[in-house]
């Protein structure tokens, strides 16, 4: 199964804020969608939702426009979508959030009470799954955010900068479980602003600036078609995506703001 992206464009009042986005993401990959603050990265996740209506384009998944009034109910209950900023209800404890959640998406009662004790204990949240999400530190919001996306077992996963606030255990459990769901045939789109992840995880790469796809390739090929002696970095090919400066000069302009001199 794909997800196809076609032309996609989004304008708030005359601003593009993406333009004419074409790519696909395949079932049993993980693709990294990389960009700096302000290049569209987080409009794209909700129009890839289908909570975002584009200005214009298309978003197809099995061959049906997510957007048409008949297959929009059918495609939201198979995506799973953790968004960059957590909305959740902080007079709730984390397991009334997640039942809730559950009985919203229709799922029959055993089942949601097993993968919610389940994920609740995964991500070692089981001791305070009675507390109010509002005492919760942003990386207990996150997995209890990552736990709700998962409970309908969805095809698809759009997790925008998901691992945002997670200490270094509970990133790894992310991974490992991304990695599992990448084999068991799921279609995973990943913002993250930690380059190495998307390295280690992703089997394609898009850079977004601005609005616009600068880079879509595969780790592979990109790998394959690297030269010079240095070794491979997404970071060097991010830097040069964006129009970021190389790192020697970025130094050399800090040692200058603070020392008065450039090397």
């Amino acid at each position: 199964m794909e997800l196809e992206i076609n032309g996609l464009t989004k304008y708030f009042s005359r601003f593009p804020a993406v333009n004419n986005i074409t790519f696909t993401a395949k079932s049993g990959e993980i693709l990294g969608y990389l960009g700096p603050n302000g290049a569209g990265k987080t409009t794209t996740m909700k129009m890839l939702t289908g909570t975002l209506e584009p200005s214009s384009g298309q978003i197809t998944y099995t061959g049906k426009s997510i957007f048409d009034r008949q297959f929009r109910r059918e495609f939201k209950k198979n995506v799973g979508y953790v968004p960059e900023n957590p909305h959740v209800y902080g007079h709730l404890s984390a397991s009334e959030y997640l039942y809730m959640v559950g009985h919203l998406r229709l799922i029959e009662k055993q089942v949601l009470k097993t993968r919610i004790e389940g994920l609740l204990e995964y991500f070692g949240l089981t001791d305070h799954s009675n507390r109010l999400l509002g005492t919760y530190s942003r990386g207990m919001v996150q997995k209890v955010l990552i736990t709700a996306a998962l409970l309908d077992d969805p095809e698809v996963l759009v997790l925008d900068e998901a691992l945002s606030g997670l200490d270094v255990a509970s990133t790894l459990k992310v991974k490992d479980l991304l990695q599992v769901f990448a084999a068991e045939g799921k279609l995973i789109i990943l913002s993250s602003h930690i380059l190495e992840v998307i390295e280690q995880l992703c089997s394609q790469v898009i850079i977004l600036h601005q609005g616009e796809i600068k880079l879509d390739n595969s780790f592979v090929k990109l790998k394959t078609e690297h030269k010079g002696p240095e070794p491979f970095s997404l970071e060097k090919i991010f830097r040069e995506k964006v129009g970021m400066r190389p790192k020697e000069s970025q130094v050399s302009i800090l040692q200058g703001i603070f020392h008065g001199t450039a090397s």
